[in-house]
């Protein structure tokens, strides 16, 4: 159904998810502070977020913040496997089913209703059945758009349900604090805040004059349309990836030649391992760099052929960050880099380039995986990617990656949190958001 018409668009979310699989699995832990992390809190049970404890923080001050709280490893096995059966009960009810992570899915119901009675009752009963079924606890946000529905939900939580039809909307989106509005982070609210603008009532009411001289035209146009719900997107079950992308936070550091190399080599080998897991290559590099005051510059490059060889992909990141740094030489400090890269192919075989000869010495240029330098690579990775699957991530890699790499989160979960799920475009969401 259209997003013009009822409230038939649900947005299913798993409450903590992480920590309330160990609570599942542990029922000693169930009404106890529990972080799943040692090092870095991965995730934080309901119970842990009442005393501060938040996803990203130091093991060491969440001890400090909740003297109870339970740290337990994490199993990253059980999170896929539970996750899957929630989806199973979610398309038991219609197949219009589009998960966005892990740990959360739209649905269009609008289909199911002669079966299964209106929304509010299909999302009652979709609630009691992942409860019986799974064990675990979700809260369902109800509305006539997909933006709407996901607010919905998050006014839920915890282990609720709420409905929003047609003739409420503006009611129910203007006392809300803005940065429910997707795409609304700490950088753009704290803007927002210092325009005077705290709510989502106030947000629709501002003038696009006055929003775009604080956010820009297309930012402001954006946040305007989703703050009056307008939002056209319908539920989209197996859409295809756009792109692939994996992010490090970096505290607060310097960004010398060392950092940049091996944090971006770290991050282009997690994303060209999923391009060639999945049989794709892009074309399209794109990084992110992000400074202390939490503003966040992109750089692109796009190449003849699609790549999806971890060292090419290192290489042409690489350069965009120094030249992102290059043209803000003011700024001292870096906090986060990204990597990703779109406009996707299938890439099962490798097409060599004819004639089979290079105009640089080694082979050709790397960016041409079937020029000889970028054949040898294509090969030695998916020697590395044979290696990995047997034995683990850990047992094989670019040396000055491995050892320069300051990992906090383990491995597991990072490719937990970055798989692609149903077949579509996964957002990397912060651990224990829900």
């Amino acid at each position: 159904m259209a997003p013009g018409g009822g409230a038939t668009i649900l947005h299913a979310d798993l409450d903590a998810y992480y920590a309330s699989v160990e609570q599942l699995l542990d029922p000693s832990l169930r009404g106890r502070p529990v972080a799943v992390g040692g090092g870095v809190v991965l995730a934080a049970s309901y119970e842990a977020r009442a005393c501060g404890v938040v996803a990203g923080m130091p093991g060491w001050r969440a001890r400090r913040l909740c003297p109870g709280l339970v740290t337990v490893g994490g199993h990253f096995a059980e999170y896929q496997r539970l996750a899957e059966r929630v989806v199973e009960v979610l398309r038991s009810f219609t197949p219009v089913v589009e998960r966005v992570s892990i740990d959360e899915a739209f649905l269009d119901v609008a289909g199911a209703r002669r079966l299964f009675g209106p929304p509010a009752r299909i999302a009652a009963s979709l609630r009691r059945r992942v409860r019986d079924q799974v064990g675990l606890p979700i809260s369902v946000g109800v509305a006539r758009t997909k933006h709407l529905a996901k607010i919905a939900s998050q006014v839920a939580k915890p282990d609720g349900l709420v409905v929003v039809e047609p003739d409420e909307e503006g009611r129910f989106l203007a006392p809300l604090p803005v940065g429910l509005v997707w795409g609304v982070g700490p950088a753009t609210r704290a803007r927002l805040a210092a325009s005077g603008i705290d709510t989502i009532g106030q947000l629709a009411t501002t003038p696009s004059v006055f929003l775009e001289r604080a956010l820009g035209q297309a930012v402001a146009g954006t946040l305007t349309s989703l703050a009056a719900n307008v939002d056209p997107r319908g539920v989209a079950p197996g859409r295809s990836a756009r792109s692939v992308g994996a992010q490090a936070a970096l505290g607060r550091r310097i960004p010398s030649t060392e950092l940049v190399w091996t944090t971006v080599g770290y991050l282009a080998d997690r994303v060209a391992g999923r391009l060639r897991d999945a049989g794709q290559a892009g074309r399209t590099v794109t990084v992110r760099v992000r400074f202390a005051d939490l503003r966040s510059c992109t750089r692109a490059v796009t190449v003849p052929r699609p790549v999806s060889a971890t060292r090419t992909l290192a290489e042409l990141a690489t350069v965009a960050v120094h030249e992102v740094l290059e043209a803000r030489p003011a700024e001292r400090v870096v906090t986060l880099l990204g990597v990703s890269v779109g406009n996707l192919v299938p890439e099962k075989t490798l097409q060599l380039s004819l004639p089979f000869t290079g105009d640089v010495p080694g082979g050709g240029p790397a960016t041409d995986p079937g020029g000889r330098l970028g054949a040898r690579r294509w090969g030695s990775d998916r020697a590395v990617d044979a290696v990995r699957a047997r034995f683990g991530r850990g047992s094989v890699g670019y040396a000055r990656v491995i050892l320069g790499h300051e990992g906090g989160v383990p491995e597991a979960f990072r490719e937990l949190a970055e798989r692609p799920v149903g077949g579509g475009a996964q957002r990397v969401r912060s651990p224990g958001a829900g």
